[in-house]
């Protein structure tokens, strides 16, 4: 885009230029000098985003934006965080200082990985709010967090919510062309369950990642090109043609309000000095680096272009560092680590934090509740002709309620849900088919075999007010993940839900689940309530559908972070989704979720067991049984370890389940064990390897529990893979499995 190819801007607006490219490069220029060897990922080089940045505020703010997202990873942050956000230079210096390091010990993120709130205000005294999202070194991870805390906010805000909340996403030129989630959340970005009315993506192009030029980074002439998958405009800019540049940003502002569409901002720049500040480029691009030492810095390049001297330049220059040491030296006297980012008032009332017992709520519903709820699951408009296997799930249903069957997994859940609803709880509810369910157990949404209309039952008991929303999601992970966790980052009084198709998928999602899930508290002090469910159970269904990997979220488990949760009943189910969403303490939930005992009998559970209890996170024998061996175990195979003892008419072996892994309910463990005096042996059992599943994370914990008992395991031998991709093969194992659990044979843990 060429600057000449339109009138140039007031002299108002040209100075408000000049003095914010000068800022800018004069504060990198400090920091250069003041902190050798420190890296801070500088904007040297592409100074003009800061000024793009400035006017696509002021323009957004006359268009009637309200509020302002942004996402970025490291490049050019701290200037934004100070020019953009408006946090106090001393704060970002009290960083560079690293103060008060006991406060972090353990905790915290480096100062460019961090979050800020503030206010933008604009020439003509119009204010708008600006939050820069937390982010880690995996670059383009941000995208659909963005994406999901801006569709949070706009449904806030109600009808007018598109218009008053913007979303901006800032990319490097090689990670937008290389990262995988940069095209999966452009594809998700016009869907029906991630539209946010358009993202202004802006490309900070360096033409340079880390050590790698164009040609080896992006097949295309553009790194831009990957976003010509969708219908976006592309502006392609020359950063050292900062009028240009400004009115780029102006046009994209513009075009996002009046089409409510992703639009594109390609600054083309470079960087002077290598990826960080302590790397030497000159090793890898000699020519390249040779030229940009000669070069000028931009706020003096137009400075002389609009007939600011030489004297004139150098008396600002003067005057900024002097401002700038005295920033400096308060900056150095602050004691402890300045807070520059504000949570929203919607937070007051949830909390973090290590667990504890007076953190839980009544999760048992009145019998008035079930009714209405399965009122609302079990009728159909006027006309509405439903599939006659659908047709059939409500006949069923029915019959649950009146006591003629025992309620199944998906019956449960749906009470579970309502009730919720009922109750004013809003519900988000995505996932790979979870409209119908992966195993055919939900059915969610009722289609019309005739017309093809819709009809979600669930969403006729909150109405506008607290609404229930269920979406399909792209047959993607990573940003659909990363989408869920960003909306449940502002809307902590919601139930927000994504399901696995089967649980091993969520592999595809372990940056956002390493970097943000599990992490965000302990670098950012962020919470989530986030829930997943991951289908989990090995069926003879082969490697890739059978486990959900929960080993991996428990490595992840510290300082009650997550919660990995494994029901092994209906009511159990139903207990747990209502406790998560009712109770004030905010962590995520990995609910490792069955796939043959969602209709099987041993998980069903009666009315009786909503309207009464509580998650229980340890479960007993049903029979009592006077044991002297107990076999401890998760999920699934408690039901066959159960049949198995019936089988064989043994009553000296007791059958305990973990519901709960972490936080670990050490107390409920040993007033279990307690109810067996005689018991001398404790056996974990479990389907997965040895080097999968839970064994590992129970070891110690079981060791401290039971010290009065020898303890044992039986498990599969390790293996490289999760399980076997012959069905015979396994229904050997698993035999062999169960048999051993009895037979007094086994490793000593």
């Amino acid at each position: 885009m060429r600057g000449g190819s339109r009138r140039p801007p007031p002299d108002e607006d040209r100075e408000r230029l000049f003095d914010s490219l000068a800022t800018v490069e004069i504060l990198e220029e400090f920091l250069q000098s003041r902190y050798i060897g420190m890296k801070r990922f500088s904007l040297d080089g592409a100074a003009a985003l800061i000024p793009v940045l400035e006017a696509m505020l002021d323009a957004a703010a006359a268009a009637g934006v309200k509020v302002v997202l942004i996402g970025m990873s490291h490049r050019g942050r701290l200037m934004v965080i100070t020019r953009i956000v408006g946090t106090a230079l001393r704060a970002l210096i009290a960083g560079f200082e690293d103060v008060d390091p006991r406060s972090v010990f353990g905790s915290g993120d480096v100062k460019h990985h961090m979050g800020a709130t503030g206010v933008h205000v604009t020439p003509d005294g119009r204010e708008i709010s600006v939050h820069l999202v937390s982010n880690p070194s995996h670059l383009e991870a941000v995208n659909p967090v963005l994406m999901g805390r801006a569709r949070a906010r706009q449904e806030r805000r109600g009808a007018h919510g598109r218009g008053e909340v913007l979303a901006i996403n800032i990319h490097g030129d090689a990670a937008f062309a290389g990262q995988g989630i940069a095209a999966e959340s452009l594809n998700m970005s016009g869907l029906r369950a991630y539209d946010v009315g358009g993202v202004i993506h802006l490309i900070v192009n360096n033409l340079i990642g880390f050590t790698a030029e164009p040609e080896e980074l992006h097949s295309s002439r553009f790194s831009s090109d990957l976003a010509r998958r969708v219908p976006l405009p592309v502006l392609h800019v020359n950063g050292e043609e900062p009028e240009a540049a400004v009115h780029a940003g102006r046009i994209a502002i513009d075009y996002r309000c009046r089409f409510e569409s992703d639009i594109l901002l390609d600054l083309i720049a470079y960087r002077r000095y290598g990826h960080s500040e302590i790397d030497d480029p000159t090793t890898t691009q000699p020519l390249l680096y040779r030229k940009i030492k000669t070069h000028p810095r931009l706020w003096e390049s137009y400075g002389e272009k609009i007939g600011v001297g030489e004297a004139e330049r150098a008396a600002l220059k003067k005057r900024i560092v002097a401002d700038l040491s005295e920033e400096l030296e308060r900056g150095r006297e602050i004691e402890s680590r300045p807070v520059i980012s504000v949570l929203p008032s919607w937070w007051d009332d949830y909390r973090g934090g290590h667990y504890h017992r007076s953190f839980e709520t009544e999760t048992a519903v009145e019998q008035s509740v079930i009714d209405r709820v399965t009122e609302a699951l079990t009728i159909t408009p006027g006309g509405f002709t439903l599939h006659p296997k659908v047709k059939r799930l409500i006949d069923y249903r029915k019959a649950m309620i009146a006591g003629e069957k025992k309620i199944d997994w998906g019956m449960a859940e749906a009470l579970a849900l309502g009730s919720l609803l009922l109750e004013g709880t809003p519900i988000r509810f995505t996932g790979q088919d979870c409209e119908r369910g992966t195993f055919n157990q939900r059915h969610a949404v009722f289609i019309d075999v005739e017309t093809g209309k819709k009809h979600t039952p669930l969403a006729t008991l909150g109405g506008d007010e607290t609404p229930f929303h269920i979406y399909n999601s792209v047959l993607s992970e990573a940003a659909p993940v990363g989408f869920e966790y960003g909306y449940s980052r502002d809307m902590p009084d919601s139930l927000v839900i994504w399901e696995a198709q089967f649980g091993d998928f969520v592999n595809g999602a372990q940056v956002i689940i390493d970097q943000f899930i599990t992490a965000g508290e302990d670098k950012w002090n962020l919470l989530s309530g986030l829930v997943m469910l991951l289908p989990h159970g090995y069926e003879g269904q082969g490697p890739e559908h059978s486990s959900a990997r929960f080993e991996r979220f428990l490595q992840l488990a510290g300082e009650d972070n997550i919660q990995v949760s494994l029901p092994s009943t209906a009511a159990q189910y139903f207990h747990l989704l209502r406790r998560q969403a009712r109770r004030m303490w905010r962590k995520p939930l990995v609910a490792i979720t069955p796939k043959s005992m969602l209709r099987a009998e041993p998980a069903c559970c009666t009315v009786g067991d909503l309207t009464a209890g509580r998650f229980y996170p340890v479960l007993g024998d049903t029979e009592k049984i006077d044991a002297t061996r107990i076999l401890a175990c998760s999920g699934k195979i408690a039901h066959e370890l159960s049949a198995e003892r019936r089988k064989r008419s043994n009553r000296d072996t007791a059958v305990i389940t973990l519901e709960q892994f972490t936080p670990f309910p050490r107390e409920e463990l040993r007033e279990m064990l307690q109810r067996y005096p005689r018991a001398t042996e404790l056996v974990w059992v479990q389907e997965e390897p040895a080097n999968m599943g839970a064994l590992a994370y129970v070891r110690p914990l079981l060791e401290r529990s039971a010290r009065r008992l020898r303890i044992r395991s039986v498990k599969r031998t390790e293996s490289a893979s999760p399980a076997t991709g012959s069905a015979r093969a396994h229904g050997l194992e698993q035999k062999t499995l169960v048999r051993l659990a009895f037979e007094r044979i086994g490793e000593s843990l």
